[in-house]
């Protein structure tokens, strides 16, 4: 099964993870796991200010923070992964990578928000839902 794990490096990410750990059949089965994190777009007038370098390379350090904790934790469990960073608008890359990678589930940690919370903010769960049409666990 091939599994997108979107994280962000928050406490919902590290509870998704304990949370694979708490259920051996997601650890044991070979299933094959793309860790995905969406670094937010520096606005156009911002990011005007920097060289295209200077812009990659804080895109991929912000990337690799996250990501960095989560490497540990990959190896220390032998799961087969992939690690991927993409920058823009995190529901809608999430759900695009999802597709376009043949993914067959898509497994993140949620903050657990209310739906009026929901209503007026919007959700990263939330958009992932609406735009993906894969099954979604969230851990909370």
């Amino acid at each position: 099964m091939k599994i997108l794990l979107a994280v962000d490096g928050s406490s919902y990410t590290k509870r998704m993870l304990a949370w694979l750990t708490t259920h051996e059949e997601w650890l044991s089965a070979p299933h094959e796991f793309t860790v995905l994190t969406v670094v937010p777009a520096i606005p156009p007038h911002a990011a005007s200010m920097f060289t295209a370098e200077q812009l990659k390379s804080y895109y991929d350090d912000t990337a690799e923070g996250i990501f960095k904790p989560i490497r540990k934790f990959t190896a220390k469990h032998d799961l087969a992964t992939n690690f991927v960073s993409k920058v823009g608008h995190a529901p809608e890359v999430i759900a695009k990578v999802a597709d376009k990678g043949k993914h067959d589930m898509i497994m993140m940690g949620s903050h657990g928000h209310g739906n009026l919370l929901n209503l007026i903010t919007g959700s990263v769960t939330t958009q992932v839902l609406a735009r993906s049409k894969l099954p979604v666990l969230l851990v909370r």
